[in-house]
């Protein structure tokens, strides 16, 4: 599912890295000359400077067949597993996505897969009745008690672990193109060996409103190896409207162990005001958000560098950029452009995924992107 942020940054194509580029419209140019008290503003110089990238193919599943998006990776009982946003069944008896005729065949607007040691090869779970071929059904369900329809998308970030074997998933309940409803988390537990939502927290299937407070866990979820913390990224208040002002990321995060308990997230307000409980974001704009102009991704933390990764895709382009940390709160250094894509058919590039398991040595990263409805997949090997 494209988010509407990404949506914005995706119409302001062909953006230069560096400063100064001619194509930077005049925004964007001012922000980077505001200089002091921006907390998103880069720092420092990357590691990653040494690097080979290889492109190794399209993702698909070994048991059903459909077109797909998004697909973050996240670890559960010690295994992985994607979540993709809108999931486009193929037509019935079509077992390669290549070959599905035109036309709608049926869809969820969220599913879940096993990752397996091949990086192009996912297990679906899930499935449908359907013959000769099997389809997946929707992970986060939609609950007409909410006033919420099959139609209503909830895309979410990576699965991640909480406690006692079970998981956490954080989702953005999207009521269509205009009207993005809030941000929430459900619990994920293993049911006939299948990671499956059972219980969604919140009065209405969310907790933060998306007019008021920031979309906490639509653009990255991570369970940060070297603590016990979750974090999770959201874009700003949909009432920000001004094209800057709603570019800007922010910043919360919460113990494992206290994921249902809304009382126990703790929010970034900035290197100036820190950590603050119970108290979600009120004041938007550079001093409080940690990251800006960022699409959708996904965090790691590389053994190689010791540091953390931010891997994303440039808004507007297919440019596959990341960044490095030694702290989540930041600050972060510029990008280093390890890929570009080639747009499939025109369509739109973006949601950068990292697959960590694959090479626990951080001596080469796998990582896979959305291109119009296809998940294509590249593998970088660092040097130094």
């Amino acid at each position: 599912m494209l988010r509407p942020r990404i949506l914005l940054a995706s119409l302001v194509a062909g953006l230069a890295l560096a400063d100064g580029g001619a194509a930077l419209p005049n925004w964007t140019k001012q922000r980077r000359q505001s200089g002091g008290g921006d907390n998103t503003q880069p720092v420092g110089t990357n590691p990653i400077s040494k690097f080979k990238t290889e492109y190794l193919g399209q993702q698909d599943a070994n048991n059903s067949c459909s077109h797909r998006d998004l697909g973050f990776t996240g670890e559960l009982q010690g295994k992985w597993y994607a979540i993709f946003g809108d999931t486009l069944w193929c037509n019935s008896g079509v077992t390669d996505p290549s070959s599905d005729p035109s036309g709608f065949h049926g869809l969820v607007r969220d599913s879940i897969s096993l990752m397996t040691s091949d990086p192009l090869v996912v297990k679906d779970l899930h499935l449908n009745t359907d013959s000769p071929v099997r389809h997946q059904l929707q992970f986060v369900p939609f609950n007409a008690d909410w006033d919420e329809k099959n139609t209503f998308g909830f895309g979410g970030t990576s699965l991640v672990e909480t406690s006692g074997g079970a998981g956490a998933v954080y989702y953005l309940v999207n009521q269509d193109d205009n009207t993005l409803r809030g941000a929430g988390v459900a619990k994920v537990e293993l049911v006939n060996g299948e990671p499956t939502v059972t219980k969604r927290y919140g009065t209405n299937g969310y907790w933060w409103p998306s007019p008021s407070t920031p979309r906490y866990g639509d653009v990255a979820t991570f369970r940060d190896p070297h603590s016990d913390y979750i974090y999770v990224w959201g874009g700003a208040p949909t009432s920000i409207t001004d094209s800057a002002g709603a570019q800007y990321v922010y910043l919360a995060r919460v113990s494992a162990a206290s994921a249902y308990d809304l009382s126990k997230y703790e929010y970034w307000w900035g290197q100036d005001e820190g950590w603050k409980t119970a108290q979600p974001h009120t004041a938007f704009g550079p001093t409080t958000a940690t990251v800006w102009w960022t699409g959708q991704g996904q965090f790691v933390w590389s053994d190689f560098y010791k540091c953390y990764i931010f891997v994303h895709l440039g808004p507007g382009g297919g440019d596959v950029l990341l960044r490095t940390a030694t702290k989540l709160e930041g600050p972060w250094t510029p990008d280093v452009k390890v890929f570009t894509a080639t747009p499939i058919d025109g369509g739109l590039t973006y949601a950068g995924v990292a697959h960590p398991y694959l090479d626990t040595s951080g001596k080469t990263l796998t990582i896979s992107y959305t291109n119009n409805n296809h998940i294509q997949v590249i593998k970088v090997t660092f040097s130094k």
